[in-house]
């Protein structure tokens, strides 16, 4: 992928270069994962941080993003106790699951974001659809914040995320493909 390097025109350009931080009481770090392959079971995580630092270029800027794995929340408790234990996350030995930007491209009228993604201690490249939502000042604070959503379909076995069940009908307990999807508010800060 060619890393485009356009002067400050588009969409980002309404982003003023510096450090912004992610808004966890506005932000969603969320994922889909199929159930008996026959339903979708939805999920997120309510303990993240993440910084984006927008340079003079946007397409130059950076992206870096804490997860706090025990922090996974199905809305059922058995579940998220598992998805916590040795079988899958391992909370205990991979606390945070981390994201890093390695580029911003542009694709189409949206953009590509490409990162290393670590979970379990396995890192390996990832790239989201990116979608900026723009920028807008907030009426309470007067604090200057931005929007962004992003999806990407990451094969959880890569990360050796391998639990599974083959069941009596054909198929498995949990689909390897899951769905990651993020509504991202951000803070220019002062």
């Amino acid at each position: 992928m060619t890393l485009a390097t356009t002067p400050r025109t588009g969409p980002l350009a309404d982003l003023t270069p510096g450090t912004w931080n992610v808004d966890t009481a506005h932000s969603t770090i969320g994922f889909t994962a199929r159930h008996l392959m026959i339903t979708k079971v939805h999920g997120h995580f309510n303990d993240f941080d993440g910084v984006v630092s927008i340079g003079e270029n946007p397409l130059d800027s950076t992206v870096t993003a804490n997860v706090r794995l025990a922090s996974v929340d199905t809305g059922n408790a058995d579940r998220d106790g598992h998805l916590r234990s040795p079988d899958f996350f391992n909370t205990e030995v991979n606390p945070e699951m981390t994201l890093r930007s390695t580029s911003i491209a542009e694709r189409g009228s949206d953009y590509v974001l490409a990162a290393d993604l670590t979970i379990a201690g396995e890192t390996h490249p990832v790239e989201f659809a990116l979608e900026f939502d723009g920028v807008s000042t907030d009426p309470f604070a007067g604090k200057t914040r931005a929007g962004f959503e992003a999806s990407t379909e990451i094969n959880r076995s890569d990360w050796g995320l391998s639990f599974n069940m083959a069941l009596d009908a054909g198929g498995v307990l949990v689909s390897e493909k899951i769905k990651i999807e993020l509504d991202v508010e951000l803070i220019l800060a002062d």
